[in-house]
């Protein structure tokens, strides 16, 4: 037994035995493997790091941003409310026939400027001359009778000593005579309604105006109470504008109206860069417009140039008050951060941002508060701009005062608030 214990302990590894030798035999190889990933990933690194530092050298440097800027000063602005509005005519004329008959002459043509009495149309007028004669012959043969039987009452007053005539008879005759005078009134307002008709078969223009589309040729039928109007006519100068003011603007228009007359108004086309025409408050609404908050207000314009049209959109703009001595920079100069103004300061070489209140606008001028006049401010390159960036300044723009509103200087100065 010991023998055979003996023999076990001597006998040759086992195949798992093997395995474990033959894996340590190769360790060294996977180690030298690892070292030679180590190094490599260290060059790598260390040639990108020399490849920055070599490219962050030939960078150049921030170039400093030319700006364009302009010197804040004192001057003189308006203030104003500005509103949508429209195109009022002061009057518009639909033209009806008051008689029937047939078309013989137009007397205008489409778009036409016409005035107070001018000729627009003829209706065959025959017919109502002949009622107006006849009218005529009639008043004259009742008037000839009245006048026979004032010839016969005056002689029966003469006759009428006691028992020469009846007393009835002389009364007959005073009744008759009365009789004959309410014929002759009949046969009066006969002729005159004759002659209304006859003048109907004329028609004239009754306000100055522009005329619209020719809706009737010669030769048509017109008749009387028809829906559709021979022409229309639309009176254009003077003319008026009807916007809307919120109700928010209504204490200082008012107090304005109280103490001025005429404020001067505006109008813009649609695009507010055009200015069409210039003219003054006419009146105001008696009441607010509880749906939208506002009051109507009509301002009037000669419109002699012609360029305000019936129902045209415009932008009014209403000059309430004018500000003096007030700060004025361009408005391109002013920013926002939110609901915060600001402008950007050059001081020296170098540009700060200082907060500002934006108290009216007038075009491309603007009043501000919280800058003092002399400052300079930039008008271009503000997506370069930052506090304290450097900057370079190319040129400065001059600007001149707001335009306020066709007001002359005398007028400016009573009116300023």
């Amino acid at each position: 037994m010991t023998n055979n214990h003996e023999d076990t302990t001597d006998h040759p590894l086992t195949t798992k035995d093997e395995i474990v030798v033959h894996t340590r035999k190769r360790r060294p190889w996977l180690g030298w493997l690892i070292f030679l990933l180590v190094v490599a990933a260290i060059f790598i690194l260390a040639r990108r790091h020399k490849s920055q530092q070599e490219a962050s050298e030939t960078t150049p440097p921030p170039q400093i941003p030319n700006i364009k800027v302009a010197e804040a000063h004192r001057g003189s602005i308006g203030y104003y409310v500005e509103a949508l509005g429209t195109v009022t005519p002061v009057a518009t004329v639909n033209l009806y026939s008051q008689v029937n008959g047939v078309a013989v002459a137009v007397h205008f043509t489409e778009g036409q400027i016409v005035h107070r009495g001018d000729p627009l149309l003829d209706i065959d007028p025959r017919p109502y001359e002949a009622q107006l004669q006849e009218s005529q012959g009639q008043l004259e043969h009742d008037q000839a009778v009245l006048q026979q039987a004032k010839m016969d009452l005056a002689r029966y007053e003469q006759a009428s000593t006691p028992g020469a005539l009846a007393r009835q008879t002389f009364e007959d005759q005073q009744s008759t005579v009365e009789q004959y005078k309410g014929t002759v009134k009949n046969d009066v307002g006969q002729v005159q309604y004759a002659k209304v008709q006859l003048s109907y078969c004329h028609l004239t223009s009754p306000i100055n105006g522009r005329v619209g589309l020719r809706l009737v040729d010669p030769g048509n039928t017109i008749f009387s109470g028809s829906a559709s109007p021979i022409v229309v006519i639309t009176q254009l100068q003077p003319i008026t504008v009807v916007f809307n003011v919120a109700e928010d603007n209504l204490s200082q228009v008012h107090d304005q109206i109280l103490h001025r007359s005429g404020l001067p108004v505006d109008a813009f086309d649609r695009s507010q860069q055009v200015k069409l025409a210039t003219g003054k408050l006419l009146t105001l609404d008696n009441q607010v417009d509880t749906s939208t908050g506002t009051v109507r207000f009509r301002g009037q314009f000669d419109n002699k140039e012609l360029n305000l049209f019936p129902n045209q959109f415009v932008n009014a703009r209403l000059l309430v008050k004018t500000l003096t001595d007030a700060v004025l920079v361009p408005s391109a100069a002013i920013q926002r951060n939110g609901t915060q103004a600001f402008v950007y300061v050059v001081n020296g070489d170098t540009v700060k941002t200082q907060n500002v209140t934006e108290l009216t606008t007038d075009g491309d001028v603007s009043a501000v508060d919280g800058l003092n006049s002399g400052e300079i401010v930039p008008v271009t390159g503000f997506d370069k701009l930052q506090q304290g960036a450097k900057v370079k300044v190319q040129s400065q723009q001059a600007f001149g005062q707001a335009n306020i509103a066709h007001q002359e200087p005398q007028e400016r100065a009573g009116r300023t608030q």
